[in-house]
């Protein structure tokens, strides 16, 4: 046994156990990244066993892509990653073929065929298929990879390291020894002592919490608006039980022609993301439900570290803003966005960001899954938003492997229980590109949500045209019905 070494496994935390935990067969907890290689560049030309070559070197590698799952004895305690499990590439790289003309539709369809499609558990929870047969000398990698291996923060990272260092990731790739699992005893032992150092933990969590809460219910008080209140999602096309099937949608926007807009009009990119999304689902909400009368509640992940060495794991925690899809103009809806996000963003501040990360530690190992079961078979078990909506700086510069140019990046996560559409923004050079993802029953077709985004995106920019328009974000203490953040 010289060739194994024995080193501490790491616990996932609480949001990495539940998103293991959560997933069902209608929930898949995946993440998708998907690259478009310009393969003209190549040194010694393509051919899908060369490229695979290069890229099981690189991702075998990045340490992440070598955790394993290991399950506690009993159920005792969350699992625990295996950091360094025998691992064949080879097993986790496929080959697929896009369908013609290889256009962004038929791209776009495969990706949602292999969204739908959930990952083993008994080997590295990732997988990465080279899609062949895109039009213009091109090849798409898809990245199917689980979400409780790394976040978007971490996601990028990831790829940045694979792109950066090929050299030192080729080496370590070559030179992997696997880690020996603890036995069944050392397995519990170390959980219990785990649950111990938690116990200790709980009445500083509960001071905490309290605190928390009055700091917003205070700040309420002081601004003279509604105290946040619990706030139940309306109904809409987006909320039902989620199939087990995906579809995929992507779309792209100049990056800087964005930044300018939003420089011009004094909002953040991230104002102009989800005012993008309100607009959009305007229009969505005009023809499936023939009505856009009260504002939807969209969970916006934030990053609680944002460190660019962190490879893996989650830290986020959600903010909760309406969105005013109920106003037509797109300045006030603009205007009513922004002071939503500002809002939700002090009261998430305020309330502590890590305070959802914590309590998710005490997730009971044994009867959560069967709770994320029967909670994804039923429309109101829980639900607290209409969709999920991120924006991810991804790389600003150029990437390529081997000579190979990637000329895009999109990225999206996974659907919620109840919630039927994912929609998530990532920037790359001089690009900001959306990806949607949704079942199979939530729209006819996922790219009226990318072209909705588009034409949104097109009001926003036209407010440039007119003279001096700025927007006037209203403050807390301009009573806007509806529209205050929880």
């Amino acid at each position: 046994m010289s060739h194994v070494r024995r080193r501490p496994m790491k616990r996932l935390n609480g949001l990495d156990a539940m998103l293991v935990y959560s997933e069902t067969p209608q929930i898949h907890t995946h993440t998708i990244k998907l690259g478009i290689f310009d393969v003209s560049g190549l040194r010694n030309g393509y051919t899908f066993e060369s490229f695979r070559r290069v890229m099981a070197a690189r991702m075998l590698g990045l340490a992440p892509m070598r955790y394993r799952l290991v399950d506690i004895p009993f159920k005792f305690h969350h699992p625990m990653w295996q950091e360094n499990s025998p691992t064949e590439a080879y097993d986790h790289i496929s080959r697929v073929v896009v369908a013609p003309p290889g256009g962004r539709r038929q791209l776009d369809d495969l990706v949602g065929e292999i969204a739908a499609v959930q990952l083993p558990r008994d080997r590295p929870l990732w997988h990465l298929y080279v899609a062949e047969g895109v039009a213009g000398n091109r090849v798409a990698v898809i990245l199917k990879m689980h979400h409780a291996l790394a976040d978007g923060v971490a996601s990028a990272n990831l790829i940045t390291a694979a792109l950066l260092a090929p050299d030192v990731l080729e080496q370590v790739g070559r030179n992997l020894q696997p880690d020996v699992v603890p036995s069944r005893r050392e397995l519990l032992r170390d959980a219990f002592y785990d649950h111990l150092r938690q116990l200790t933990r709980t009445p500083k969590l509960v001071w905490q919490t309290v605190f928390g809460i009055s700091r917003v219910l205070i700040r309420a008080r002081r601004n003279q608006t509604r105290p946040p209140r619990p706030m139940t999602p309306p109904p809409c096309f987006l909320n039902h039980v989620v199939t087990p099937q995906r579809r995929f949608a992507t779309a792209s926007l100049a990056l800087p022609e964005v930044k300018s807009t939003c420089k011009t009009l004094g909002v953040t990119i991230n104002d102009a993301v989800l005012a993008m999304t309100a607009g959009a689902l305007r229009t969505l909400l005009l023809k499936y439900d023939g009505k856009a009368d009260t504002p939807l509640i969209a969970g916006v992940p934030v990053s609680l570290d944002k460190s660019p060495e962190r490879l893996s794991g989650n830290a986020f925690g959600y903010m909760l803003p309406p969105l005013p899809v109920h106003i037509a103009d797109p300045a006030e809806r603009l205007a009513l966005t922004a002071m939503a996000s500002r809002n939700a963003k002090e009261n998430f501040r305020l309330s502590g960001p890590t305070l959802l990360a914590s309590w998710l530690e005490y997730l009971p190992p044994p009867l959560s899954p069967a709770m994320f079961r029967w909670q994804s078979r039923r429309l109101n078990s829980g639900t607290v938003m209409n969709l999920t909506v991120s924006n991810v700086p991804g790389p600003r510069e150029t990437r390529s492997v081997d000579g190979a140019e990637i000329t895009e990046i999109y990225s999206v996560g996974p659907l919620a229980a109840a919630s039927g559409m994912n929609v998530t923004v990532w920037s790359y050079m001089d690009q900001l590109n959306i990806s949607v993802l949704t079942d199979d029953i939530t729209v006819d077709d996922p790219h009226e949500m990318t072209d909705a985004m588009i034409d949104s995106f097109r009001e926003i920019h036209s407010l440039k045209a007119i003279p001096g328009q700025t927007i006037r974000v209203p403050l807390p203490t301009d009573n806007a019905p509806d529209m205050a953040a929880g």
